[in-house]
């Protein structure tokens, strides 16, 4: 790859739009490397840049919730990606939830427009010699790049599973055998509820962990992160285990008979146009036959209409305990600085904050100025925090939440308090920072 001036930025996903976005508003110049549609990936349907690959939502909303926490610090620190994110939003009750294909149109718009960033499409397949370089690859790093970051490291195991739902056109629900509501009427009816008695959910059951899978090849182990695992995967864990997760009908009432539902399988807005629905926590590996016959076994899915099918796919990550610094930077390459899904954040909000850190620390390495360490007790410092000091034996990708965060000296019993005080210490914290380093 060409040596280039300014700072290099690998990867046109969440984390490397915010990377970038956050140097070139510093005035530094980037260069900015996406290798689709040259080389796709088996997840990606467009070549537009962070791109939603398994669900359009960016879960919560509220402050009272970590990653709602996580949303507000970014919009304090000048995010691109919330900035889009609220301008393409969707009713989806308490949740942060966006029209996918204008999200990801408005984020390709804003780094194409900006002067101080230039975009060249094609793959990188080893790390630059010289020069400040952001890496923020992804999760599906293409091999020739995870090859080089295998040798750099001396590490073989930079891999895990993940899962996407399938999307349904709404035209194809059977709207007299589901109803619209918010769990425990919060907020406006955004989800579509598909109802189960105890016979209907017990032949699904049966269904779902009969039915084939995608097989795994065989040099890679399945080794999959708990917050996407397949639904049959978890259905396998016990009859009663989707109950208690995906499917638990509580806070629903049908309005058809006015009881509570044995189990309930939750559609939610994935358009602004309202033609597609997303299978909430329906990832799956199942082979693309056996999601027609298992997911149609749902009264209001009988007809469903398959827009895009569930799938699995590899997703490369680094043991970021043992492989990078406390700034960010790669023990091995300190002038290479990680970011997003690869050092092991989960979630689309945790993604692109991690860039928004980097792309910060990326600028003050490039004017050879001190790094960022955002305090322990706000939402984007804890998260940072936990992944370098995580024991690296075991370590799996993480969302955030507030057990990474310091506990309070005297916490009240009232979950919902508790977390309002720690959110308001965060965001306190947060400010004071700024201020002293600004």
């Amino acid at each position: 790859m060409k040596e280039i001036s300014g700072v290099t930025v690998i990867g046109a996903g969440l984390a490397g739009c915010e990377g970038a976005w956050q140097l070139a508003r510093r005035g530094i110049p980037v260069t900015l490397y996406e290798m689709r549609p040259v080389k796709n990936t088996p997840a990606h349907h467009t070549d537009h840049f962070a791109e939603l690959v398994c669900s359009n939502s960016l879960r919560a909303a509220g402050i009272t919730n970590a990653v709602g926490l996580l949303k507000e610090e970014m919009r304090r620190l000048g995010s691109l990606i919330m900035e889009c994110a609220d301008a393409c939003r969707l009713p989806a009750g308490e949740a942060l939830a966006v029209d996918r294909q204008g999200f990801s149109q408005m984020v390709t718009e804003r780094i194409l427009a900006h002067p101080l960033i230039e975009v060249r499409r094609e793959e990188v397949c080893r790390l630059p010699e010289e020069g400040i370089t952001l890496l923020a690859s992804g999760p599906l790093t293409s091999p020739a790049l995870a090859g080089f970051l295998q040798e750099l490291n001396g590490s073989e195991d930079l891999y895990f599973y993940d899962a996407a739902a399938p999307l349904i056109a709404v035209e194809s629900l059977d709207q007299t055998k589901g109803f619209w509501a918010s769990r425990y009427d919060k907020g406006e009816k955004d989800y579509f509820n598909c109802p189960l008695s105890k016979e209907e959910y017990q032949q699904f059951y049966e269904a779902l962990i009969e039915a084939q899978v995608t097989p795994a090849r065989e040099f890679e182990k399945e080794k999959f992160f708990e917050g996407c695992m397949p639904v049959e995967v978890l259905a396998r864990r016990g009859p009663k285990t989707l109950l208690f997760g995906t499917m638990k009908p509580v806070g629903l009432t049908d309005p058809r008979d006015g009881r509570r539902p044995y189990a309930v399988i939750q559609l939610r807005q994935d358009d602004r146009a309202l033609t597609l629905m997303n299978m909430v926590g329906f990832q799956t590996r199942l082979t693309r036959p056996e999601q027609k016959r298992v997911f149609r076994l749902i009264p209001a899915l009988a007809n469903a209409e398959f827009v895009r099918y569930g799938m699995v796919h590899r997703n490369t990550f680094l043991n970021s305990p043992c492989l990078l610094e406390a700034d960010g930077r790669l023990k091995a390459k300190r002038n290479v600085f990680a970011a997003g899904q690869m050092t092991g954040v989960e979630g689309y909000v945790e993604s692109a904050a991690s860039g928004l850190v980097m792309g910060i620390n990326t600028a003050l390495a490039y004017e050879g100025k001190e790094t960022a360490i955002f305090p322990p007790d706000t939402a984007i410092g804890s998260l940072l925090n936990y992944i370098v000091t995580a024991e690296p034996k075991h370590f799996q990708p993480m969302n955030v939440n507030f057990g990474l965060m310091p506990p309070l000296e005297s916490a009240p019993k009232d979950k919902k308090l508790k977390n309002q005080m720690m959110a308001d210490r965060a965001l306190k914290s947060l400010a004071d920072y700024l201020s002293q380093v600004e």
